[in-house]
């Protein structure tokens, strides 16, 4: 019998990593759209499969990865994600090229990852952030590069002072962390560049 980090990554290894790297590709090009996550996974809970498929497309052994608290306190996670992905696994958030948060609302600071440099802002954590869903949170304006007029997304959770954080994020471009947003129903993005504001109800 198969043990629990070996069972349950992609069927179709290369097809199903391609489609989920275009899904996020997409997704990033059009921030505040809501791409479809085809590919299965099944991993080891609070993993989510959507999560759990996104960082089996970019992740590698050449791309460090940080797991948030509720992640790292299941040890199944970090033994599926190690076999499937071979990403080594990292303590420091600067350190991550990928951050994995199953538990947005107590994130750390995004100051606290990898912001990247002038020179090399792609030098940057990208954060993958799992939520329950795309359209039940607070209402989020966008704007900015990929959006033609206006784009709104209202994912949640988010983490604390999301809003505020964010437009910090943006003060710091060329660099700063951009974000994906891994939700039952599609994966989302919001790329260092977009603006956000809250809708007014």
């Amino acid at each position: 019998m198969l043990s629990e980090q070996i069972v349950g990554g992609f069927a179709n290894p290369v097809f199903d990593a391609q489609a989920t790297f275009r899904a996020v590709m997409d997704a990033m090009a059009r921030p505040g759209t809501i791409q479809p996550a085809k590919a299965e996974t099944h991993p080891p809970q609070p993993l989510s499969p959507v999560a759990a498929a996104i960082a089996l497309s970019l992740c590698d052994h050449d791309t460090p990865l940080w797991l948030d608290q509720t992640l790292r306190q299941a040890p199944a996670v970090a033994k599926w994600l190690g076999f499937h992905s071979g990403a080594p696994l990292v303590e420091n958030p600067t350190d991550a090229h990928f951050a994995l948060v199953a538990d947005p609302a107590n994130l750390i600071a995004l100051e606290n990852f990898a912001q990247g440099t002038q020179e090399y802002p792609d030098r940057s954590t990208t954060l993958i952030l799992q939520v329950a869903s795309l359209s039940t949170g607070d209402n989020l304006l966008l704007q900015g590069p990929g959006i033609e007029r206006t784009g709104l997304i209202a994912p949640s959770p988010l983490p604390r002072h999301f809003v505020e954080q964010w437009k910090q994020n943006r003060a710091r471009f060329p660099r700063g962390v951009d974000l994906i947003l891994a939700a039952p129903d599609g994966i989302a993005c919001l790329p260092r560049t977009t603006r956000i504001r809250v809708m007014e109800v």
